[in-house]
């Protein structure tokens, strides 16, 4: 699969809105799946199978002349962060990046779609705040559908980590199933279920880590 992230893009014609990419895209064949997540200003593409998570990049992008311009932040194919140019094509639920055509799974409208860091962290019976240090930091991408966090360095080119899949929100209870885990594969196939709201802006989430460990985390959207 690492052809999928070098090939050179196709040429295409006509203008759109970033807005229009805003969801989940997946390219899925017997063997793997490819899925494109874009939520407002972020951009990640990960290639996993269900025995195993094998790749992933992402980073701010831009649309200009037909064309997503990625600024990666993290690329665990490579060593080299650099700015990646994909020409696409978007017809009804279909987007062609690089020849593969990818399905659309659902837009970017829901109350948690967005890009998300953690700002906030209980510790013992303290809220404790997450002030980001370098570029070092957590982030969490949701769109109306699908969500998948990963912990980067930007700054050092260092990827610690990242997990995603599909996601539901409903009634105060946010449950996350996870379709792959870069450190653990055998969390693959587990639904985690937490007490999630919307506070003053900030995301207020509880419940247990795939661990069993308590969690109590504050995240804020950024804009």
């Amino acid at each position: 699969m690492k052809f999928f992230l070098y090939t050179l893009p196709l040429f295409i014609v006509g203008l759109l809105n970033a807005q229009d990419l805003n969801g989940a895209w997946v390219n899925q064949t017997e063997n793997s799946n490819i899925l494109i997540l874009i939520q407002d200003n972020y951009f990640t593409r990960t290639v996993y199978t269900p025995a195993e998570f094998e790749e992933t990049i992402g980073g701010t992008y831009k649309i200009e002349d037909n064309q997503i311009t990625v600024a990666l932040e993290f690329d665990t194919a490579s060593e080299d962060l650099r700015e990646l140019n994909l020409n696409f094509e978007l017809k009804d639920d279909v987007l062609v990046i690089d020849y593969l055509k990818f399905n659309r799974l659902g837009d970017g409208n829901a109350p948690l779609a967005g890009v998300w860091r953690i700002s906030g962290r209980m510790q013992g019976d303290k809220l404790v705040e997450i002030h980001q240090r370098g570029t070092r930091k957590t982030l969490k991408l949701l769109t109306a559908t699908h969500f998948q966090w990963f912990a980067i360095d930007p700054g050092k080119n260092e990827f610690y980590g990242t997990g995603g899949g599909t996601y539901s929100f409903e009634n105060g209870k946010y449950t996350e199933n996870i379709e792959f885990f870069s450190r653990d594969n055998s969390r693959v196939g587990a639904a985690l279920s937490f007490d999630d709201r919307i506070e003053d802006d900030k995301w207020i989430h509880t419940g247990l880590s795939s661990k069993g460990d308590p969690i109590h985390e504050v995240w804020e959207k950024i804009d």
